[in-house]
């Protein structure tokens, strides 16, 4: 005698599976697509964690100041009550990071670069900058990192491109000595110390400058391991 239980019988005709089987159809396809929607949030949920290259370290250069200017805060184009007014003015603004995307308050970034006729503040230069250029600045990064500098658009002088020193403090130690190049110019390409970074480190340190109502601006990230 046959089955008259409906739930073991699948119906007939073209509709297909009975009925047991198509709440599982429904829940696999909702399965599969709440895994298609989880890939972009742990994927997103990775980026965030992964760790930030570090800045490319560089050689500090025979000019780093024998004795600091008794002028130096972070307007290089003023030294005590002279002007600077040669070269082009730019501002160099700035973030200051470790290696996790943490703002690093309170450390302490400087910069130093020569004048527009390509002469440093330094004894080993035959002391022939310009007075009225500071030549040497240093400030602290804020809550968020952020730094800022008045200074001018480096410019090339025998031997090297155009560039700015950097270093990083915080307190007593001493975390990164870089250079910063000018995104374009085309000293960069004969330039040895460029020329030895790859595309990745290049890119983290050649900075665009772009023109602006007060001179010209570039923006830099520095990332260290704190």
């Amino acid at each position: 005698m046959a089955s008259t239980d409906p739930s073991s019988q699948a119906p007939a005709g073209p509709e297909g599976p009975g009925p047991s089987t198509a709440p599982w159809s429904q829940r696999r396809q909702l399965l599969l697509a709440g895994s298609v929607l989880a890939v972009p949030v742990v994927w997103r949920a990775v980026q965030a964690q992964a760790p930030l290259a570090p800045t490319p370290a560089q050689t500090e250069g025979p000019f780093y100041p024998v004795t600091l200017p008794a002028d130096s805060d972070a307007d290089l184009l003023a030294q005590g009550e002279r002007r600077y007014t040669r070269g082009e003015a730019a501002w160099l603004d700035g973030q200051l990071l470790d290696a996790q995307g943490r703002p690093l308050r309170g450390g302490t970034v400087e910069i130093w670069q020569c004048d527009a006729d390509g002469h440093y503040h330094h004894p080993g230069d035959g002391g022939r900058a310009d007075p009225a250029f500071q030549g040497f600045g240093r400030t602290t990064a804020d809550a968020e990192g952020r730094f800022r500098f008045r200074t001018m658009k480096p410019v090339a002088y025998s031997g090297r491109t155009p560039h700015i020193h950097a270093k990083v403090k915080l307190g007593t130690r001493e975390l990164l000595t870089t250079q910063l190049y000018v995104e374009g110019d085309p000293g960069n390409a004969r330039d040895g110390l460029w020329r030895r970074l790859s595309a990745e480190q290049r890119a983290a340190v050649t900075l665009p400058y772009r023109s602006g109502a007060d001179g010209w601006q570039a923006r830099c990230r520095l990332v260290v391991q704190a």
